[in-house]
């Protein structure tokens, strides 16, 4: 279960990576924004849900507790990218930004590199207590 447990964090790892692609990508989309960031929003639903299925793993593998917490502060992280696109568009004006929006929903990018780390730390660990090969990093 251990090794499963690193195979999911690996699998969240890759998942980030991808999301920052697909937000990149629907950045400059020539189609509208609502179909440009749809890959990115699906992605960042089963990103939730991972992070919530390797807090449970490890739970499950009896892991330390400072682990099983960082993924499920990754859980919760990904739990809040919605609420700061929310806040972020609270701000706006009959679907016009504001520069008070635009600080707010950089915090999504800012939350999402959070994210990023946290998940290098669970991967870091859980790849030691299971004396798993290190990447070069």
């Amino acid at each position: 279960m251990r090794k499963a447990f690193t195979g999911l964090a690996a699998a969240l790892m890759l998942a980030i990576v991808v999301q920052f692609f697909l937000a990149a990508s629907g950045a400059f989309d020539t189609a509208s924004t609502e179909e440009a960031f749809r890959p990115h929003r699906m992605l960042g639903l089963g990103t939730v849900l991972l992070a919530v299925l390797l807090t449970v793993a490890g739970a499950v593998a009896r892991l330390p507790g400072r682990l099983i917490g960082r993924a499920g502060l990754v859980a919760g992280l990904g739990v809040l990218q919605p609420v700061i696109v929310v806040v972020a568009k609270a701000f706006g004006d009959a679907g016009q930004s504001t520069t008070a929006g635009q600080l707010v929903f950089g915090l999504h990018a800012v939350n999402g590199l959070m994210m990023m780390a946290v998940v290098r730390t669970v991967l870091q660990e859980s790849r030691a207590a299971t004396g798993s090969p290190r990447s070069v990093s």
